[in-house]
């Protein structure tokens, strides 16, 4: 297995993930839309934002990204001043779940955050991902506090 930063040409792997949790969707059926092309476009350019990805390790062009997650640097000033890194989008292909890979993609992620300095990995989940809420815990999150959201419409 091979953790990096995504490349754009990892774009349609990491949609085709973010796309549906319960089944394998085709790369080469996700169409990567300008708006798509834009936000990656962003978090490729800042220092503050990285996804990351987990593949096969098969050589260029065949290569299969089995794992992503989106990992954003939060300057504050509580933890003394340290940065606090939050995770979002972790996402496990379907098929490929079960064989600890979720996990080490975490564990990768938060040995990052920490050689950064972070002083705080956080992450949130959907109420209803009850599986997910059970593997965070295992890997040693905490609920410590209740999230809120506001959607704002175009």
């Amino acid at each position: 297995m091979i953790f990096r930063t995504a490349t754009r040409a990892d774009l349609p792997a990491v949609l085709a993930l973010l796309a549906d949790e319960e089944q394998v969707v085709d790369p080469a059926s996700i169409v990567v839309g300008e708006a798509h092309e834009r936000a990656f476009a962003a978090i490729a350019s800042d220092a503050r934002n990285e996804m990351l990805v987990l593949t096969d390790g098969a050589a260029a062009g065949e290569e299969a990204v089995l794992g992503c997650l989106q990992l954003t640097y939060v300057p504050g000033l509580g933890q003394h001043g340290r940065e606090r890194a939050l995770v979002e989008a972790v996402r496990v292909r379907a098929d490929r779940r079960g064989a600890g890979l979720g996990a080490e993609l975490v564990r990768l992620a938060v040995e990052r955050a920490r050689e950064r300095g972070c002083g705080l990995v956080q992450l949130t989940s959907d109420k209803r991902r009850t599986a997910a809420h059970r593997f965070y815990e295992r890997l040693g999150f905490v609920r410590s506090h209740e999230g809120f959201k506001l959607r704002l419409e175009p």
